[in-house]
């Protein structure tokens, strides 16, 4: 395929030749945790619930991981923009080794803690047990997962976001065809149940990961890797960490945030967890054009930043947030119209069903403010300015949310109503607190 300058091109054909592979990339790879949730719903609620909540506390994991992505982005962006190719390719080697080295430390640290988690975040006995053993293999596996985000980060930071997209169709693939095999024990299979979509996911993502690192070394896209680029370089990992870690600030800030809510979710009940464990990956899923506009957004800032063309930074970065902006209105009427026949496609118990329908007919029109929140802040990043967004989520998440979280869970009939109207506060906070900071424009001249 014919590689775009996206610093010379119209903005609307730079937008679409990054997000829509990023698009349809983010897609498949959020639809793995969509397939275990498909094939182990038929095991029943309580294994429902088990993944939804190990999926709450996987989530804790990845913070670091995105913030190194964030890293990848906009120094690989910004040195391709500038026409400094070695740079890029030194940027991507360092942060391939950092992924692999704390995909590992956090593999080793977290399996042996994985019950007493679930049993902390007040999961039934029955769903805490089916939960640790899915979060140990999950856990004991994810530097796969690490290493295959970075390497697509790299990809996507130089405008390759093709690549990416083929590899994670390939990780779908694989764990579509895994999945029945390893749970219910098709053939020569072992049935393992819970734990064996676990091992199918991170199967399917080791072999997906060796492709994507494979592809960096080819030399057929504008990175190339060279084993000299894996070499430690203190200063350049510095370079990363120091974008990366507020963008970890922030990750950690939504994801403890998660296991709050979880852990508030739960004393609901299992059919509410269930609810909001479903409720939750149906609107990752409506995310995902937010997840890739917002992604073609930084690559997009991040080059002509590099380019030194800021003002076209900025209308790229508007111009993605208003088609998703018009996207989340769609979906939000979509899913607030057939919100029952949405959850019954995971699970049919008539209370799992009552309650997350209700969930998505209260959050989703709220989503809108979540384009504004997502695709502006995703464009900050790709700036390198990591700390405002990570700023902006703690107020929002923390300073806002939790407080109304625990006020509307006790003036609320039923309580998991007055959950869901506080996230949607303080989605709207974030969103307009993200633009107004966007506006400010001092982005345009943060060095990376």
């Amino acid at each position: 395929m014919k590689r775009v300058d996206l610093t010379q091109t119209s903005i609307l054909r730079g937008l679409t030749v990054l997000a829509t592979p990023m698009l349809v990339g983010a897609v498949l790879q959020n639809l793995q945790s969509l397939i275990d949730l498909f094939w182990v719903g038929r095991l029943g609620a309580a294994a429902v619930a088990s993944v939804a909540i190990s999926g709450t506390v996987l989530m804790v994991l990845f913070p670091l991981l995105m913030g190194i992505g964030t890293g990848t982005v906009a120094l690989v962006a910004r040195a391709t923009g500038a026409r400094n190719l070695d740079e890029a390719n030194r940027a991507a080697g360092q942060s391939v080794m950092l992924a692999f080295a704390l995909g590992l430390l956090f593999g080793t640290a977290g399996g042996p803690v994985a019950r007493a988690v679930l049993n902390l975040l007040g999961a039934a006995p029955d769903v805490a047990a089916m939960g640790a053993s899915y979060l140990r293999v999950s856990l004991l596996g994810s530097f796969t997962a690490f290493v295959l985000f970075i390497g697509n980060s790299a990809l996507q930071g130089a405008g390759d976001a093709v690549t990416p997209m083929w590899i994670m169709a390939v990780a779908n693939v694989l764990n579509i065809v895994m999945d029945p095999l390893f749970i219910y024990g098709l053939g020569p299979f072992p049935a393992l149940g819970v734990p064996g979509a676990a091992l199918a996911t991170v199967l399917a993502q080791a072999a997906a990961a060796v492709i994507s690192v494979c592809y960096l070394f080819s030399g057929r896209t504008a990175i190339h890797v060279r084993w000299k680029h894996l070499r430690p370089d203190p200063l350049l990992s510095w370079r990363i960490m120091r974008i990366g870690v507020p963008g970890s600030g922030q990750m950690v800030a939504r994801s403890l945030m998660a296991v709050v809510l979880m852990r508030i979710v739960a004393s609901c009940g299992t059919s509410a967890v269930a609810a909001y464990g479903v409720g939750l990956r149906l609107h990752m899923v409506i995310l995902m054009p937010a997840f890739a506009l917002g992604g073609a957004a930084a690559t997009m800032v991040g080059q002509n930043l590099g380019a030194g063309k800021p003002d076209r930074s900025r209308r790229a970065a508007w111009a993605a947030t208003g088609i998703d902006a018009a996207f989340m209105a769609f979906a939000a009427a979509v899913l607030a119209v057939f919100a029952p026949f949405f959850i019954r496609v995971f699970n049919a118990d008539p209370e799992v069903v009552q309650t997350g329908s209700h969930y998505l007919r209260v959050v989703s029109p709220f989503y809108v403010f979540t384009a504004l929140g997502v695709v502006l802040g995703r464009a900050l990043n790709g700036a390198g300015d990591a700390v405002s967004p990570m700023i902006i989520t703690v107020v929002c998440l923390w300073g806002l949310q939790v407080p109304l979280v625990l006020l509307f869970a006790k003036l609320y009939q039923p309580p998991t109503a007055g959950i869901w109207w506080a996230m949607s506060a303080a989605m709207t906070l974030q969103g307009l607190l993200t633009t107004f900071w966007f506006e400010t424009g001092r982005w345009k001249h943060k060095r990376v």
